[in-house]
């Protein structure tokens, strides 16, 4: 399972989450400033689930019918420290409580919703 940090997405959850060996591409580090459709493309290209606070890209999947990512999860909070959102995941993929391919995932404070597409 490989990742793309959406431009928004803290450098301290990413460095969790590389800390942790899960590979992770970064938009801020390697292509600032692309669109999100473009942040959409590189990740069908290259295979990679997004990872993002952006609300776009649930209307752009489901509303729009852009063609889809592998998945999307979209922290709909930011959490109490800026690793946050990179220490919850270790936490759901290392419990292996959670399915991310072809599933959009919103992660709400006290609760997760996924969304299949």
């Amino acid at each position: 399972m490989q990742f793309l940090a959406n431009e928004n997405f803290p450098a301290p959850s990413i460095k969790a989450l590389r800390a942790a060996g899960i590979e992770i591409i970064s938009i801020a580090e390697n292509t600032p400033g692309v669109a999100d459709r473009e942040v959409i493309r590189i990740a069908q290209k290259e295979k990679l689930i997004i990872l993002t606070f952006d609300k776009d890209y649930g209307e752009l999947i489901f509303r729009y019918g852009n063609q889809n990512p592998p998945a999307v999860v979209f922290f709909r909070f930011k959490g109490t420290t800026p690793s946050f959102a990179g220490d919850l995941l270790i936490e759901l993929i290392k419990a292996n409580k959670i399915k991310l391919e072809n599933i959009f995932t919103v992660v709400e404070e006290n609760n997760i919703r996924q969304r299949p597409y």
